[in-house]
């Protein structure tokens, strides 16, 4: 198809969803179109990178929350975990309040753990757990170079074990992974000198 023909059968896909009583609102609206235009421009980006939820807020609500989200992990809690039960319970999330009280739920279910890639500052701080998807590059088990013959490339897999090992007074992470195709693969020191060749899976 066409890109053209795509944006055709969005739209015609909308009024089906109008007519089904299922209406998408105007943000998704806007969302799937923008992705047609970046295919109609070729753009290599994708449909999650056109919105990182973290970027509507506030300097400051951003530094609360990732501070939030970072101590969460320190006492290996999950940080949306924690919110939810707060707002379940109906109790005071402290300093990310606002979360709740500006933002909302909707907001809350689109940040996803790749959203926190872009402030690279904080990206040790979301800890690998069993289930969590991620991909890894091929530097991992073959020689890669920018201008070589054999390119950076990457591959989706599931995280299947996550163990610390402690060697006297130093501390490292290996990480065992399952690929799509159920072959596995451990990664050691995952955090400490190989957090070059992994990151977060987009959805």
């Amino acid at each position: 198809m066409t890109p053209d023909e795509i944006e055709a059968s969005m739209l015609a896909a909308f009024n089906d969803c109008d007519a089904a009583s299922c209406p998408l609102t105007d943000t998704q609206k806007e969302i799937l179109l923008q992705f047609v235009e970046q295919i109609q421009g070729n753009s290599t980006s994708r449909a999650s990178d056109i919105a990182n939820p973290l970027d509507e807020l506030t300097p400051e609500e951003l530094e609360a929350f990732l501070q939030f989200v970072k101590d969460e992990e320190q006492r290996n809690r999950t940080w949306k975990v924690q919110l939810l039960n707060d707002w379940l319970l109906q109790n005071d999330s402290g300093r990310v309040q606002f979360i709740r009280q500006r933002y909302g739920l909707q907001w809350l279910n689109r940040v996803e753990s790749y959203h926190f890639d872009k402030y690279s500052y904080f990206e040790d701080a979301l800890k690998l757990r069993v289930g969590d998807r991620i991909e890894v590059s091929n530097a991992l088990w073959e020689w890669v170079q920018e201008d070589g013959p054999c390119k950076r490339e990457w591959f989706p897999c599931m995280v299947i074990k996550v163990e610390e090992i402690s060697n006297g007074d130093h501390t490292s992470t290996n990480c065992l992974l399952r690929f799509f195709n159920g072959a596995e693969y451990e990664i050691q020191g995952i955090y400490e000198w190989n957090r070059y060749n992994w990151r977060w899976l987009k959805k």
